[in-house]
């Protein structure tokens, strides 16, 4: 929780001891309307309400009155708490997943980041809520056996038994409770991985006719989720038995014990057993809450490995780039063995092909280019300036990465463009639409702008998606754009005319694609070769070739 919480936290405790309090009392005088003119000893003195039924009764109703009030606006005042908690536990994590840097999330996979930030988060929540129905459970445990004793002191000697039992029952199922939800949480992370991108995944299984295959295998882990929700709710029914019985057989133990060892009258005997006796639906949510505790605990240990995630060294101030950087000689590993560049010159306007193999470094080539991660060495000049990596990444700030698998994740093409340029105007959007070749395909739709990404009706095919992501990188006007197979749902023609869009469109930009298509080589100012040998080749195209290509 964060510090201007606290004050909120406070106030919640001191509304559940004003609870706790008001609710003891409303037992308390509910004695002499149950026993008209019958005095309540209260340790050595006597507490007797005088004045008539009717006066009694309006006693009691306004102390009723005044528990359920502080216990209603605590708990508007919880509800508030949990829900600040919820949105600040969110937050944080999510954004220590944006400040992080990518070699630290190299090793997870997308389900697990989804879980972090959508189901794990709620039982986290459930737990906080639980947290402080715990507190309200123990202050008004406290109170009513605090006013217990006074009516009868030989009751302090059976609160050590009563709180001894309270922390058995607490205990009991502690540790299969644990490695239950500890397996819960892991399958509903093995399930948000087998739904993850289903459309897709959907082809893919029925091409290859897996479709039993696939309905086993969810069945399977949907049965662990079902047979490990199904032994929560039985522990949690156990424990619930196992407390009502023992508070019941404490409950009847006291009685037998203050009547046997100090005599108590009537009165005093009613009175306790009204204290004692609203304890009970607190000791039931009490078992339920040590319960969801539980299975907080390694919904947090997951939340809490994502928050340590270091944070990525980002560049704050930007460099105008309006210049040549000649990149003398740079080194990166992975991939194993290393990949040395040397000799590569980005110049605004002009266009750099990387090619090469799949899987021989091209991507973690474009992540170094793109000021996101940091290489072994580098060497670089920026006019007549020697600079490092620090001083590379405050030029490339200003910049655009499209990678091939990133899909859109707005609502509409409207928001997806004005995501990347949020001051630009309708017309400024359907220029930039027109350059990838997307204005027909809209104008053609009844909703235009608000064409939505995914619904079935007016879904946008791959090639189209990667068009609108084009037109975000033309509205952006980076100094560095970046766009790793960012082409590759388009035919030939289509990708040589959008490139040809961007080259006309971004005069001061540099231009980077990872591409495998021989047209895109001829339209290149430069070509970055990695062999298989991971040997890299710097070649320029000459004009002439560039010139036919056009």
């Amino acid at each position: 929780m964060s510090r201007d919480d606290l004050p909120w936290l406070a106030l919640y405790v001191v509304l559940s001891l004003g609870s706790a309090l008001t609710g003891s009392l409303a037992a308390v005088s509910l004695v002499p309307l149950m026993q008209p003119g019958h005095a309540l000893p209260l340790a050595d003195g006597l507490y007797a309400l005088h004045g008539s039924i009717e006066l009694q009764a309006a006693i009691f109703a306004g102390i009723t009155v005044g528990f359920a009030l502080t216990r209603w606006q605590a708990a508007r005042l919880g509800a508030g708490l949990v829900s600040r908690y919820g949105v600040g536990l969110r937050n944080r994590v999510h954004a220590r997943l944006i400040d992080a840097p990518l070699p630290a999330l190299a090793h997870v996979t997308s389900a697990e980041i989804a879980q972090v930030l959508t189901h794990n988060g709620e039982i986290l929540i459930q737990g906080f809520s639980a947290t402080l129905q715990l507190l309200v459970a123990g202050v008004t445990c406290l109170i009513s056996l605090g006013f217990a004793c006074w009516i009868s002191p030989s009751l302090v000697v059976a609160v050590p038994v009563l709180l001894g039992v309270g922390i058995l029952s607490s205990r009991m199922f502690g540790r299969e409770q644990s490695r239950v939800s500890r397996q819960y949480v892991s399958d509903l992370t093995r399930l948000f991985w087998q739904s993850e991108d289903f459309p897709r995944r959907l082809r893919h299984v029925r091409s290859f006719e897996r479709e039993e295959a696939e309905k086993a295998g969810y069945d399977q882990i949907s049965a662990r989720l079902g047979q490990g929700y199904r032994r929560q709710l039985e522990l949690v029914a156990s424990g619930r038995l196992l407390l009502e019985v023992l508070a019941a057989a404490c409950i009847a133990g006291v009685f037998v014990l203050s009547n046997r060892w100090h005599g108590i009258d009537q009165a005093a005997l009613i009175a306790v057993s009204l204290l004692l006796g609203r304890l009970l639906p607190y000791l039931v949510s009490t078992r339920q809450s040590f319960q969801q505790l539980r299975s907080a605990v390694p919904a947090f240990e997951l939340w809490q490995r994502y928050m340590q995630l270091p944070a990525a060294d980002i560049a704050t101030s930007v460099v105008p780039l309006d210049g040549t950087v000649h990149i003398e000689h740079m080194h990166l590993q992975p991939p194993p063995g290393g990949l040395d560049i040397r000799g590569l010159a980005l110049v605004p306007g002009e266009l750099t092909l990387i090619a090469g193999d799949s899987g021989i470094g091209k991507s973690s080539l474009v992540d170094v280019l793109a000021g996101m991660t940091p290489p072994r060495a580098f060497v670089a000049r920026f006019g007549e300036r020697r600079i490092g990596f620090e001083d590379y990444r405050r030029l490339v700030r200003n910049g655009a990465y499209v990678s091939q698998s990133v899909r859109p994740w707005q609502r509409t093409v409207r928001d997806c463009l004005r995501w990347a340029a949020p001051e630009a105007s309708d017309e400024e959007l359907g220029s930039a639409l027109a350059d990838v070749g997307l204005d027909k395909r809209l104008a053609s739709s009844r909703d235009g702008l608000d064409t939505a990404l995914s619904d079935a009706s007016s879904r946008l095919s791959g090639g189209e998606l990667q068009r609108v992501l084009l037109a975000q990188v033309i509205l952006r006007q980076p100094c560095l754009a970046v766009l790793d197979e960012a082409t590759g749902a388009l035919d030939a023609a289509a990708e040589r005319s959008i490139l040809l869009a961007l080259k006309r469109r971004l005069p001061r930009t540099i231009l980077i694609v990872v591409s495998h298509r021989a047209n895109v080589a001829m339209l290149a100012d430069q070509t970055l070769s990695i062999g298989a040998d991971l040997v890299a080749q710097v070649t320029r195209t000459g004009s002439v070739q560039r010139a036919a290509a056009v």
